[in-house]
């Protein structure tokens, strides 16, 4: 399994940006579907993003437009640019991995198909 380590969470102002990164330690990075989830306080953990070891990426509807999702396997890292931030963006962001051939969208929304969590970085956009 990928350890997992976010970084890039801060306070931020409403339409501001951030970039968050999520640094993976396993030697298996380039096989993985990597995604972010968020989780406001007295909320389910909902998905954000993911992009699958091909590259393809998917979206929350509300973020597409805003939200970029990247990997570099280089660097075993991805990527969430987060940009027009707005306050029902506020959350505890995660980065997620899996190793596995089954990188569908409908199984990569749910946070049961996910095998590795980050401790998560704290997002605050002010209004």
């Amino acid at each position: 399994q990928e350890q997992l380590v976010e970084s890039g969470g801060g306070l931020v102002q409403a339409g501001g940006s951030l970039r968050l990164s999520c640094a993976a330690s396993g030697r298996t990075f380039s096989s993985a579907a990597m995604g972010w989830f968020r989780q406001a306080p007295g909320k389910e953990r909902e998905f954000v993003a993911s992009v699958t070891s091909s590259g393809t990426t998917y979206y929350e509807d509300s973020v597409k437009g805003r939200f970029t999702i990247s990997r570099d396997n280089a660097k075993n890292t991805i990527y969430l640019e987060m940009n027009s931030l707005k306050a029902e963006d506020t959350a505890v962001y995660y980065c997620a991995a899996k190793i596995t051939i089954a990188q569908t969208i409908g199984a990569m929304r749910s946070p049961f198909y996910w095998a590795s969590w980050g401790q998560g970085t704290q997002v605050t956009v002010s209004s």
